[in-house]
């Protein structure tokens, strides 16, 4: 299905038009015309899917076409991380470029005094749409910086890192001084019980829109080393020694591991650098534009950069430990083998964690390559593989509606190639 044939007004599809968008995602296709009649929407999506497009296309839309109170916050977008409220925010300019009046204002924490004076500058002078993180939304509101009672849309985007992060009562807070009629979207990449209790408290009569997980890109080459919990430093040593390896992201169920592994790296004179929760926002920025800018070769992190983050040139992940479920797996090794590029995601199963890799296998409907231990680190426990059946895609082992245009009763710019942007 392409964007024309949905209700999008004219100027958001000059700008879709100018960005060669045509084609819709699932989770656009699924979720933009639900958006368009009023619904509230519950959508359950991995990281690539293109769900930021699924919910901005739709407001802006709507915000174009007018009947929204003038100098008022209408639309509010809650993200999880400062990283990911400024991508939205980027996204954001693309898609509004033709639009007069809809303009946006990311609001997030971890910046000096000054920072705060424009963003409240900004609030006070009425942004039709704000991005923010729920920490720093909630002290703009709690100074009387902004007013919610006019917003029409609420957005949740990564619904459940939000809940993992702790941001449960500052939504709660947040969602209570909004009014009655506002219309909510909540995007979540997994559905434990706790995100469909927030939904129920939330949302109203919902369209729940699933997409079934992603397997990984076959550009990815999936390995694993079996061993005891103890040999998992001499593995990511042995890793680092056979080569001279950049690019490397090490991911880490803990921060406490974080911090160990990012010490022994250093120890062995390898350029890496932790990302954690007990960073402050500064450091963590500054991490970040290090490793993107290539100053730094590995960084070794907690889930926190799992998602959301788009780095291009990842050229090997390691989980140091397996993931929760095969999401979270899919999520980490996703980080490598993007832009058409090739990667490597090696995994170190410990003898406690079999069971659970072996369901991520199950999941992938293939037995991931399992590498020898280096002679130095003595005996590995015992796998034994689950048998995969591909038949039909399927493992057999153990292991809507039609949208159409309205008639929009001017000419658009797809109608006139010619047309010039104004600046």
């Amino acid at each position: 299905m392409t964007f024309e044939e949905t209700y999008l007004n004219d100027n958001v599809l000059d700008a879709l038009y100018d960005m060669h968008f045509e084609e819709m995602t699932p989770i656009q296709e699924r979720c933009i015309p639900e958006i368009l009649d009023g619904r509230d929407v519950l959508g359950v999506a991995q990281t690539g899917t293109g769900k930021t497009a699924a919910y901005l296309l739709p407001i802006l839309s709507m915000l174009d076409d007018g009947g929204f109170p003038e100098d008022a916050i209408n639309c509010v977008v809650m993200s999880p991380t400062r990283e990911l409220a400024q991508q939205i925010d980027q996204t954001m300019e693309g898609f509004s470029y033709y639009l007069d009046n809809v303009s946006s204002i990311a609001v997030y924490g971890g910046n000096d005094g000054t920072r705060f004076d424009q963003e409240m500058k900004g609030l006070r002078d009425g942004a039709p749409v704000v991005i923010a993180t729920p920490g720093r939304l909630l002290s703009h509101l709690k100074v009387g910086n902004l007013d919610l009672s006019h917003t029409s849309f609420f957005v949740l985007d990564e619904a459940d890192r939000m809940l993992d992060m702790g941001f449960s009562e500052d939504i709660m807070q947040i969602n209570a001084l909004l009014p009655k009629d506002c219309q909510k979207v909540m995007f979540s990449a997994t559905m434990p019980s706790k995100i469909r209790e927030l939904a129920v408290s939330l949302l109203k009569n919902p369209v729940e829109v699933k997409l079934k997980v992603s397997r990984p890109a076959e550009k990815i080459h999936q390995m694993a080393y079996v061993c005891y919990e103890p040999q998992k430093v001499g593995i990511i040593e042995h890793i680092f020694k056979a080569g001279d390896l950049k690019r490397v992201i090490i991911f880490c169920g803990k921060k406490d591991k974080v911090k160990d592994i990012n010490r022994t790296l250093q120890q062995l004179k390898i350029n890496c650098a932790p990302m954690h929760s007990d960073l402050s926002q500064a450091e963590r920025d500054e991490v970040m534009y290090r490793f993107k800018a290539g100053q730094v070769d590995i960084l070794v992190a907690t889930d926190i950069v799992a998602r959301g983050i788009d780095i291009d040139d990842i050229r090997m992940v390691i989980n140091f430990d397996v993931p929760h479920d095969s999401e979270d797996y899919v999520h980490r090794i996703g980080r490598t083998a993007r832009a058409d590029r090739d990667g490597e995601a090696i995994t170190l199963v410990s003898d406690r964690d079999i069971q659970r890799f072996q369901k991520i296998e199950q999941f992938l409907q293939k037995e991931v390559e399992k590498l020898a231990l280096p002679e130095n680190l003595g005996e590995c426990p015992e796998y034994k593989s689950i048998p995969v059946n591909k038949k039909n895609g399927k493992n057999r082992g153990r292991y809507g509606r039609k949208y159409g245009r309205k008639d929009r009763g001017r000419g658009s710019k797809r109608q006139n190639n010619n047309k010039k942007k104004t600046e």
